[in-house]
């Protein structure tokens, strides 16, 4: 199982290679609450989280959102009441790069710290 917890986003360019289906068969597999979505033909790796009521929920999307500052990767995240919807995929090469593994290991890791 790949520690992506522990690795720091490294900075993407467009010309940056993109997750093999391997590698994102590795990642769904360790961590298998993660779904592989298609939107607008781009993968990308998404999990809801489900919380007791909204500010919690609130409390998480700004625990998410230091975090992608921190590590210059940014998700899409829909907040509800006690629930909120977090995506991630690289902007610049429409896929998965390894910062989306990590950043979704992250965002586990924040939400098992709550």
């Amino acid at each position: 199982m790949e520690n992506y917890e522990s690795k720091v986003c490294t900075a993407c360019r467009a010309d940056a290679p993109k997750a093999t289906q391997s590698q994102i068969e590795g990642f769904l597999n360790d961590y298998p609450d993660w779904e592989l979505q298609d939107i607008n033909d781009v993968p990308q790796l998404m999990k809801s989280y489900s919380f007791k009521n909204y500010l919690q929920a609130v409390d998480f999307t700004n625990r998410i959102a230091e975090l992608a500052e921190k590590e210059g990767h940014h998700p899409a995240i829909v907040l509800e009441w006690g629930k909120v919807q977090v995506s991630w995929w690289t902007h610049k090469i429409r896929g998965l790069h390894e910062n989306d593994f990590i950043m979704s290991a992250k965002t586990d890791q924040l939400f098992d710290s709550m």
